[in-house]
Formats: C-alpha cells, sequence, structure tokens
C-alpha cells in the first residue's frame, strides 16, 4: 500500500470530521471521526494506520 494508491476524503459534520479512506485495489474502506482543530494531516496519518491494520489483519497488505 503506498500513499498514492489510496484515496482520503475529509467529510466536516459539526464539531467534527469524519475522514474515509479507501484501497482501490481491495475496495476495502476505514473511516474516523476527529477533532478538526487536529489538523488534516494528523487525520490522515490517523485513518491510514487503521488502512494498514484492517488491510494486514485480512492478510491484504504487499508491504508498508
Amino acid at each position: 500500500m503506498s500513499g498514492k494508491d489510496i484515496i482520503i476524503e475529509f467529510h466536516p459534520q459539526g464539531s467534527f470530521v469524519k475522514v474515509s479512506a479507501m484501497d482501490p485495489a481491495s475496495l476495502t474502506e476505514v473511516s474516523i471521526v476527529g477533532d478538526p482543530a487536529r489538523g488534516e494531516p494528523y487525520l490522515k496519518q490517523l485513518v491510514l494506520q487503521k488502512l494498514r491494520y484492517v488491510l494486514a489483519k485480512e492478510g491484504r497488505t504487499k508491504g508498508s
């Protein structure tokens, strides 16, 4: 999984933001909810960590 292969979306919803990440190769998608004050780089890092975890758990990783 490389960063350029991942689709990331930010959806502000009131006092929080929902961040989704999808790996198009495996069609695996994860989401997190976070504080928008933390900033996009931090939230992006969290959602990518979750995606890596889920892909590894499902045995779909090709390396990090």
